[in-house]
């Protein structure tokens, strides 16, 4: 087989698992290719809100906040009800803070800890990191000017179209399909698939996860699972195929997310009814399957002018707002008249939550509101949809992001992370961590880069994570 060009390193996909092997493998001392699909990169990282878990990093302990790899790694099985593959998540759990660290000092990121995502949802730490005031979409830009400044070169309108290997599975190169149908074949001495999970692709959502094969795709069209189809055929394992990212609060009509911190601060969710029908702190993910399943597949999320006060720092809120997204009311009765929902069953809904939140005591739902106030007049109100956002099973890969085959062995140059990979959330819905997308993205890609790097250098291969 020729190929046009050789390149050590070859990296597919230019969201943030992509641009972070990209810089790793640079760190490591091998030439580097980037190539992705889109004209403008952007993949399920640039639709995000640009945030990530990280635990023991130098932004946690400046801030005085008390966590630790083995505690992220307890929250993840614990979330994950202990079946997530305990090798890939102790990689991820030791593995986020280092990654966060060498990004912010090697590569001058501007990451620090979100004090405002408070620990929730599975995460017992204060260990949400981003860039303040800044989406996925600025991540997205950020990485690839520094992949400039490293020297990375970067191929866009280069779609994977397909994986020539040896009989052993060894990766000699890829054949890339440019603009206008022309097809260039590319040799590399590694590769890492960086190219996302497959929720834009109809066909797999319906044999995966059939649960949600009618719900809305918010993720990127170009999720179309490319890298699994690739590594079946090469031998290489899927796993937790039926595990996602579910989301509850997708705008109608405007289709932008409303974080969860909105939750967080007191706010609710009513079906048409006006009835609130599920514990809102209980799984950002899973919540997805109650709401579409409410009459009409709609819901309203009722806050506060406090709430949205407390909230117009983060990018997609502050987007709603300035668009007026939001109904509004000075009272309870009116805000049922602007939803068209029952005002008596709307008070009740709101009385019953005030009165646990008085009383001290968990909710019927079990919401435990703590010192959280339910809203209270002026109210606000986003009529919100169910949708899935991005897959998170995958590859089946070592603690250093090399690609498994079924019998355990590698594939001895393919790598994957992010969307491509397994990741931490155990078979189905319930298993997802907040900002655990980002975060197996930023990780895996710190995992992947460098040992391919190493690799194709002859330097030593990076020490196992340390097992506790």
């Amino acid at each position: 087989m020729t190929f046009d060009a050789d390149v050590p390193v070859l990296v597919v996909g230019g969201g943030a698992c992509g641009c972070v092997a990209a810089l790793a493998a640079r760190d490591a001392g091998a030439e580097v290719l980037l190539i992705e699909q889109d004209a403008r990169p952007m993949g399920s990282t640039g639709m995000s809100q640009g945030m990530f878990c990280a635990a023991g990093t130098k932004a946690q302990a400046a801030a005085g906040i008390d966590d630790d790899a083995e505690t992220f790694f307890a929250d993840i099985m614990a979330k994950s009800r202990g079946l997530a593959d305990p090798v890939v998540a102790r990689a991820i759990a030791h593995g986020s803070g280092p990654a966060a660290d060498w990004l912010k000092e090697s590569h001058d990121l501007p990451w620090t800890v979100d004090r405002a995502f408070r620990p929730s949802y599975g995460n017992s730490r204060l260990r949400v990191h981003g860039w303040p005031d800044h989406s996925g979409s600025d991540m997205v830009s950020l990485l690839h000017q520094r992949l400039g400044e490293a020297g990375v070169d970067v191929m866009l309108q280069a779609r994977l179209a397909d994986v020539i290997a040896d009989p052993d599975g060894r990766v000699m190169g890829v054949e890339i399909a440019r603009p206008g149908g022309a097809i260039e074949r590319i040799g590399c001495g590694a590769l890492i698939l960086a190219s996302g999970g497959f929720a834009a692709n109809r066909a797999m959502v319906a044999e995966f996860l059939p649960e949600v094969a009618d719900a809305r795709n918010i993720g990127h069209e170009g999720s179309q699972g490319i890298a699994m189809t690739i590594g079946r055929r090469l031998g290489a394992e899927l796993a937790d195929m039926g595990a996602y990212q579910g989301y509850a609060m997708l705008t109608d009509p405007q289709g932008i997310s409303v974080p969860p911190n909105v939750l967080m601060e007191g706010g609710f969710i009513v079906n048409a009814d006006g009835v609130r029908f599920t514990d809102e702190m209980a799984d950002i993910a899973g919540m997805v399957r109650p709401v579409l399943a409410q009459p009409g597949g709609y819901c309203w999320l009722v806050y506060d002018a406090g709430i949205e006060a407390r909230c117009a720092h983060i990018p997609d809120f502050r987007a709603l707002v300035a668009l007026n997204a939001a109904r509004t009311a000075d009272s309870i009765a009116g805000l049922a008249a602007q939803i068209g929902v029952n005002g008596a069953a709307l008070a009740a809904t709101l009385d019953t939550a005030r009165s646990a939140q008085r009383d001290g005591v968990p909710d019927p739902l079990g919401r435990d509101w703590g010192s959280d106030l339910p809203p209270s007049a002026p109210f606000r109100a986003l009529k919100v949809v169910g949708a899935i956002y991005h897959t998170q099973g995958g590859l089946q890969i070592d603690g250093e992001a090399r690609v498994l085959c079924g019998d355990g062995s590698a594939l001895p140059n393919l790598f994957a992370g992010g969307g491509a990979a397994r990741s931490v959330s155990g078979p189905a819905h319930w298993g997802y961590l907040p900002a655990m997308g980002l975060c197996t993205a930023v990780t895996l890609g710190w995992l992947a880069g460098t040992a391919a790097g190493r690799q194709v250098t002859g330097n030593r291969p990076p020490a196992a994570p340390p097992m506790g």
